[in-house]
């Protein structure tokens, strides 16, 4: 199958390099469309919870009661009763268009003391602007932002649409720096790893044609579906990972095969036998385990399922295709003098003798690896989950200061309310008399009824907890428990409740994502290898490797270990997200390392019958590959590491810990051991699969077998 199409690749290179190139510039120039079609702002919530019908209603004639930004006035040595400076601001607020404004409150408007800083040296102004939609208040903000400038005071923006503005500019900003720190260096390490311009060029090639393509794809998904901004990251990280990746396995087969003497034709077919056959089934295990993210309701969840199973499949399909393409047009130049690869025996080798030092003593290095691994997982057993918030800025960003601000110099934060819709509402009586048992759940600072509509009554709460920490759960389960008036139906919703349903949708799910891709994977690797062990073996072994990330995330972001060398503010919680797309990129990458080693060790097995001398050839084989394909795709993520933002920090640290213990204790320690352990078994089936597969499966393709039959049974 791979062969024939190595085949028809060679005789039709130069019709395909032209159409990729075509493809490119068509798909790069419609799909920058969806830069306009993107949905505003990230997406986390879960259309079906409580919150978000809440919100829903509060979108309706009833109308919201919240303060989307708090402008805190700071005088230094002067104090709020000063006239130089109260009639600057009150000037400056003056100013402010009332356009979009619901309602502009101050000490000068409210009189109340509550506005002024206990030392008096500072005052706030809130604002409630005329918009649901995040990112319509975010525009309406910024046009008005400048207004409420004061010369010689110092003026901050808080409050949930400054900080989403803010996070939305900072997040700008550190993509910009980590592609500019991240690319020199990648162009750097490909040019040392390839030992040839030429061939260095070749992943990002297929990087850009997987990328503009999945830009069409995208653009196509926003006809039916709410597509979040953080797509495009998705797509560019692993539009490069991925090709990086394919392209060193399909380059050093290429060179392996001209070195052993075949002619550029037949080192392409070959390549492709076998090579081709590895990214395809590589590629079909990373893209289900991404499209597992698609069980998920949020639009940040779902966009990151649709855009990374759509780059996915593109860089597998550049990859059959225009990569042995440009192999056959580069030809003997992308082996050069200093670039060849020649066959050299394998006992040779270093990782040739790693292998059988580890085989030696199988069940010891297996019990102490998996020891060692779950052992760095185990402080993930004590995580508190949050949500995105101001939490994920700098700590000198102005909506993280003015929060501490309030919390230190006032005596509440305008920004912590809460609302109740009450739905089918009673009378003044029974609602007034519903705001006082609210009033009296632990937390909560104040309830009051704020508006009443037809049959629709909104109660508004202050809190001063932490929205992340326990003690604010503990509050929206307490408000949830609440009996509603008789006849009535109320919601919940606000920072806090929105935290606790976006950590109950994602915790619900994860379980059943879990099952979903590890399932499909199984079938996949069955497909690929005719065994029902080593499918079964890699999902334990990937989620194993995953589990060092999740402990050490926990610790750093959660703890605070190294938060200082790392340059953030820890806030005792771990994003909910995290795991969710930690395991669907880690788990699909570990899977990418997984298929390249078995193949090779397959490919071996079947020629050989020798469980243990593969398993070493394999791994001698396979672990440059590997571990410099984990060295590239850590220099592709960890730009984020180095991130403002929090969350792009704890995603790129925790992709970067996971790739490098999946490459290096995982791939060349575990699975030596493991499989040594297996033995023959690695490769059985039952006689009805076994046949099956002898049938369905993809095999070898012209690799000859040591007996003459593929072992699918032991």
């Amino acid at each position: 199958m791979f062969s024939t199409l190595g085949n028809f690749v060679v005789r039709r290179r130069l019709w395909i390099v032209i159409g990729a190139l075509i493809f490119a510039i068509g798909a790069g120039g419609w799909g920058s469309g969806v830069f306009g079609a993107l949905g505003g702002g990230a997406g986390f919530d879960d259309p079906a919870s409580e919150s978000v019908h809440a919100d829903n209603l509060l979108a309706g004639p009833l109308g919201r009661y919240a303060n989307d930004v708090v402008v805190l006035y700071e005088g230094g040595t002067l104090t709020v009763d000063d006239p130089k400076f109260a009639e600057p601001v009150q000037r400056a607020i003056a100013s402010v268009p009332r356009d979009d404004v619901v309602r502009l409150d101050s000490f000068w408007s409210t009189h109340s003391e509550s506005f002024v800083s206990k030392d008096r040296h500072a005052t706030y102004v809130t604002v409630q602007l005329n918009s649901s939609v995040d990112q319509e208040r975010v525009l309406m903000l910024r046009a008005i932002q400048n207004k409420f400038k004061v010369d010689g005071l110092t003026v901050r923006f808080g409050g949930i649409t400054s900080m989403t503005d803010q996070v939305n500019r900072q997040t700008m900003r550190d993509l910009l720096f980590a592609e500019a720190l991240s690319i020199p260096i990648l162009l750097i390490l490909l040019l040392i790893i390839f030992r040839s311009l030429l061939a260095a060029t070749l992943p990002l090639i297929i990087g850009i044609v997987a990328a503009l393509g999945s830009l069409a794809v995208l653009r196509v998904v926003t006809f039916f579906a709410d597509i979040s901004t953080f797509a495009i990251q998705v797509v560019t990280i692993l539009g490069l990972g991925l090709a990086i990746d394919y392209a060193l396995l399909m380059v050093t087969r290429f060179r392996e095969e001209l070195g052993r003497g075949q002619s550029l034709d037949e080192a392409v077919q070959r390549t492709m036998a076998a090579a081709g056959r590895t990214i395809m089934f590589s590629g079909l295990v990373v893209a289900i385990s991404l499209a597992g993210l698609t069980l998920f309701p949020s639009r940040f969840l779902l966009s990151m399922g649709y855009a990374g199973a759509g780059v996915t499949l593109l860089a597998v399909l550049a990859s059959l295709t225009v990569l042995p393409a440009l192999l056959r047009l580069g030809g003997h130049r992308l082996n050069s003098r200093r670039a060849q690869v020649l066959p050299a025996p394998p006992e040779q080798g270093r990782w040739y003798r790693v292998a059988h030092a580890v085989m030696r003593r199988p069940l010891v290095s297996t019990l102490g690896i998996v020891a060692l691994l779950v052992g760095l997982g185990l402080p993930f057993l004590g995580v508190n989950w949050a949500r995105p918030a101001d939490w994920v800025l700098p700590a000198s960003a102005d909506a993280r200061v003015v929060t501490q601000q309030m919390a230190a110099r006032f005596d509440a934060d305008p920004g912590k309310l809460m609302t109740v819709v009450v739905e089918s509402a009673p009378g003044r009586a029974a609602l007034d008399d519903y705001a006082k048992r609210l009033d009296a759940v632990a937390g909560v600072n104040s309830a009051s009824v704020t508006g009443v509509q037809g049959t629709q009554a909104r109660v508004t709460l202050s809190y001063s907890l932490d929205p992340m920490s326990r003690e604010a759960r503990r509050m929206v389960e307490d408000l949830r428990a609440v009996a509603s008036p008789p006849g009535a139906k109320s919601s919940v919703t606000g920072m806090p409740a929105s935290r606790v349903d976006i950590v109950n949708m994602v915790t619900s799910r994860m379980p059943w994502m879990a099952l979903f891709v590890a399932v499909v994977s199984f079938v996949v690797l069955f497909l690929a290898f005719g065994s029902v062990l080593l499918p079964l073996k890699s999902v334990v072994l990937n989620l194993l490797s995953l589990s060092a990330s999740f402990g050490a995330i926990k610790l750093i972001f959660q703890d605070g270990w190294l938060s200082g060398v790392l340059g953030f503010v820890p806030i005792g919680a771990v994003d909910v997200n995290f795991p969710v797309l930690i395991v669907a990129i880690a788990f699909g990458l570990a899977m990418d390392y997984e298929v390249f080693l078995l193949s090779r060790i397959r490919e071996q097995w079947v020629l050989t019958g020798d469980p243990v001398e593969s398993v070493a050839v394999g791994l001698q084989r396979t672990a440059k590959i590997i571990t410099s394909a984990a060295l590239l795709v850590v220099v592709v993520v960890g730009g984020f590491a180095i991130s403002g933002i929090a969350f792009m920090k704890m995603a790129g640290i925790g992709l970067v810990i996971a790739v490098v213990v999946d490459a290096t204790i995982v791939r060349s320690l575990l699975v030596p051991a493991t499989m040594r352990l297996l033995g023959r078994w690695a490769w059985w089936s039952p006689p009805s699969l076994a046949r099956l597969w002898n049938r369905y499966g993809v095999g070898e393709g012209e690799v000859t077998p040591h007996n003459g039959q593929v072992p699918a049974e032991v």
